[in-house]
């Protein structure tokens, strides 16, 4: 199936040996884990875990959500502005440039078409009506992350650059991206946008990879710093908690904003996984900046109540005086000048605010470079 991607050959794969963190068959994580992050009483989560009746993994209706488009054809005035479009994905603008993390317009996260998480919360906004970017950013392969829909309408109707881990690029060629858009970083390693005083670096995080059958850890997974002249912002992918957040803090803080995941884990997962708790301590080792939390509010990736990580992380900042951001589904917000935190989850709508198209492959982007304006 196309969706699973490819191997990586040739030049890329020589590059990906190259690297300090290719143990002979792939990748891994080379940070010792901690002990305390996986309770040893408790098993991973079972099949019949999944499908058994429990805490509510759905919503019963309908996120609130806002349209940010009209919000989105003024520049911000403080030279930074965030959009959280669900899940891992955002809509950064940074001092003019405009980046979209880890994009997943798609039904499923899943090889599937019926088969699969579903998404239980539409996109704020179609694909086709996010504003033109400069660089698409790609931490992972997994699913929920590397999206084959959204990829392969990004590869057909624009040029946008890609910058992603190591190795991922060959899923990016077998759907169609040109090899010369495609930016594959090892952790440590910086890309400057063309023509500009942007900087991504890749970062250590501490997870895995594998879309299919043989190809765990066939590719890198990272996170992102994005610095610009005024700014600066941290992105985290898929992670467990490393002590290695306060090397990233040390070396490529301070940030503006943390953007950190919270959502799809369970005590078995700590080493791979964050969770609100260790979300907390992460965020704390990084050391500045306040705490946007991702990969949650989307689709049903774990046990517990669709909503607990966002419920626990509210509690935990007002005990711990975290500087949370809490934006609502495509709510656009500045950092400098955002509202307090407030638990929006809570409330439900009879519909969503934007009905988003049903597949992303009927998008015709506007964020693509070649075509002036979306198609209809």
């Amino acid at each position: 199936m196309r969706t699973l991607g490819a191997r990586a050959r040739g030049p890329r794969l020589e590059r990906m040996q190259a690297s300090p963190r290719w143990n002979g068959n792939g990748f891994r994580n080379v940070h010792p884990v901690s002990p305390s992050l996986r309770d040893p009483t408790v098993p991973f989560p079972s099949m019949r875990e999944f499908m058994r009746t429990g805490p509510p993994r759905f919503p019963d209706a309908p996120l609130p959500t806002v349209d940010p488009r009209e919000t989105w054809r003024k520049p911000p005035a403080s030279g930074l502005r965030l959009t959280w479009l669900g899940h891992s994905t955002l809509l950064i603008e940074i001092d003019g440039f405009r980046l979209l993390t880890d994009p997943v317009w798609g039904e499923r996260v899943s090889p599937f078409q019926l088969i699969g998480p579903k998404r239980f919360q539409p996109a704020p906004v179609r694909l086709r009506d996010v504003p033109r970017v400069d660089a698409v950013l790609i931490s992972h392969d997994h699913y929920d992350h590397l999206d084959y829909p959204t990829i392969r309408t990004l590869a057909r109707y624009s040029t946008v650059p890609m910058v992603t881990s190591l190795g991922v690029g060959a899923h990016l060629e077998a759907w169609g991206v040109e090899p010369g858009r495609i930016t594959e970083l090892d952790w440590w390693e910086s890309h400057r946008l063309p023509g500009s005083d942007l900087v991504i670096t890749a970062a250590p995080s501490q997870h895995f990879s594998g879309r299919g059958l043989g190809d765990r850890n066939a590719t890198l997974w990272s996170s992102f710093s994005i610095r610009s002249p005024n700014h600066a912002i941290f992105f985290s992918g898929d992670t467990g908690l490393t002590s290695e957040y306060a090397t990233i803090g040390e070396r490529l803080g301070p940030f503006d904003v943390a953007m950190i995941e919270i959502g799809a884990w369970h005590p078995a997962w700590g080493d791979i996984h964050l969770g609100p708790t260790n979300a907390v301590q992460a965020y704390a080792w990084l050391g500045s900046g306040r705490l946007l939390p991702i990969h949650w509010g989307t689709f049903s990736l774990a046990t517990h109540a669709w909503d607990e990580p966002a419920e626990t992380l509210l509690a935990l900042a007002a005990r711990r005086d975290v500087p949370l951001l809490l934006p609502r589904l495509g709510e656009a917000v500045e950092p400098s000048s955002a509202p307090p935190p407030r638990p929006w989850w809570r409330s439900k709508v009879a519909r969503p605010a934007v009905t988003p198209s049903a597949s992303p492959d009927e998008a015709a982007v506007s964020l693509l470079r070649d075509l002036p304006l979306p198609l209809d």
